[in-house]
C-alpha cells in the first residue's frame, strides 16, 4: 500500500532534482511550469505531506519532459514509460482474477481524490440480494466477485485518507423505489431495504465518500472511474478503456466537476433527500 507520505516525500526528491538540473532557480522553475512559487514552495517545505492538484503535477512533468509515474515514485524511468505505454488500452472486466487489476489502481491513487460515474447503484452502496439480482444471469463466480468488490470499496472508503467522490442521476435510485425498468422483477420488499442502505451508507460514510445527484434529463456522464491524476477507466460493458494520458484524464476531471457544479443534491444532505424522497 503506498502511503501518502512517501509519495510526498519522492515527489520533493524529484521536484529538487529537477530543479537542480534547471539550473537552481526555483523561480524560474516554477514559471517554466506555470505555476506559483510560493505554493510550490511549500510543498517542498521539510514536513509536508501535501501534494499539489492534478493540474499542477501534470504541468511539472509536462515542463521537465518527464513522466507523472516518474515524478510521483510509481516508476524508476523518466521517459521510456510514457513512450512505451498505450495512451489507450481496452482492459477486459469478465473474469473475477481481474478484480485485482482494479485494486492495483486504487491503491496507486491513495491519497487523491477518486471520482467516479456509477453505471447503476455504486458497489460500496449495494445491497447484497440487489447484487445477485443483477448479475443473475452472468454465474455465480460474478456474483461472488461483485460482492467481494462491494464489501473491499466498503472498507477503503472507511480509511480516513481516502476522498471518493460519486456523480450520479437521481433517476436510478427512482427506478429501484418504483420498480420500473430492469428493476420491475425485484421483489419490493429488497428495493425498499436498498434505498434505506444507500441513506445508512451516506451517513456513514460523509465525508470521506460523497454522492452528488444531477438530474439525468438535463446531464449525462458515461459510466467512469478517474484515480486522480494518475489514469481514468471508462465502462464499456464488458471492458474497460483505459487512458493514462495526462491532458485527457484532466479533461475527464474537468467533464466531471461540471456535473458536480450542476447537481440537484450535494453529499452534505443526499442522505436526507434519500430517505424524505423514497423512505416510508
Amino acid at each position: 500500500m503506498i502511503d501518502k507520505r512517501d509519495l510526498s516525500r519522492v515527489f520533493q526528491d524529484r521536484v529538487s532534482l529537477l530543479i537542480e538540473r534547471s539550473g537552481g532557480n526555483l523561480s524560474r522553475f516554477a514559471g517554466n511550469a506555470g505555476v506559483d512559487r510560493s505554493a510550490l514552495t511549500q510543498f517542498l517545505s521539510a514536513g509536508s505531506t501535501r501534494l499539489p492538484r492534478a493540474e499542477t503535477l501534470a504541468r511539472l512533468a509536462e515542463a521537465n519532459g518527464v513522466t507523472l509515474d516518474w515524478l510521483l515514485g510509481l516508476s524508476q524511468d523518466e521517459a521510456t514509460v510514457a513512450e512505451v505505454a498505450p495512451a489507450l488500452t481496452v482492459e477486459q472486466a469478465e473474469e473475477p482474477a481481474d478484480e485485482e487489476r482494479f485494486w492495483t489502481w486504487y491503491r496507486e491513487a491513495l491519497g487523491y481524490k477518486i471520482r467516479y460515474v456509477p453505471s447503476t447503484v455504486p458497489d460500496l452502496l449495494r445491497h447484497e440480494m440487489v447484487t445477485g439480482f443483477e448479475f443473475r444471469f452472468r454465474g455465480r463466480s460474478q456474483i461472488e466477485a461483485r460482492r467481494s468488490q462491494s464489501q473491499r470499496q466498503l472498507d477503503y472508503s472507511r480509511r480516513p485518507e481516502t476522498d471518493i467522490e460519486v456523480c450520479m442521476p437521481w433517476q436510478t435510485l427512482d427506478n429501484i423505489a418504483r420498480g420500473e425498468g430492469v428493476w420491475a422483477e425485484l421483489d419490493p420488499a429488497i428495493r425498499a431495504e436498498q434505498i434505506a442502505l444507500v441513506a445508512d451508507r451516506l451517513e456513514e460514510l460523509y465525508p470521506t465518500f460523497r454522492l452528488f445527484l444531477f438530474d439525468g434529463r438535463r446531464e449525462f456522464a458515461v459510466p467512469q472511474t478517474i484515480y486522480g491524476p494518475l489514469r481514468a477507466a471508462v465502462f464499456l460493458g464488458r471492458a474497460y478503456l483505459v487512458i493514462t494520458r495526462t491532458e485527457q484524464v484532466r479533461a475527464l476531471t474537468v467533464q466531471f466537476d461540471t456535473l458536480i457544479r450542476n447537481a440537484d443534491v450535494g453529499p452534505d444532505r443526499a442522505a436526507r433527500w434519500v430517505r424524505e424522497r423514497w423512505g416510508s
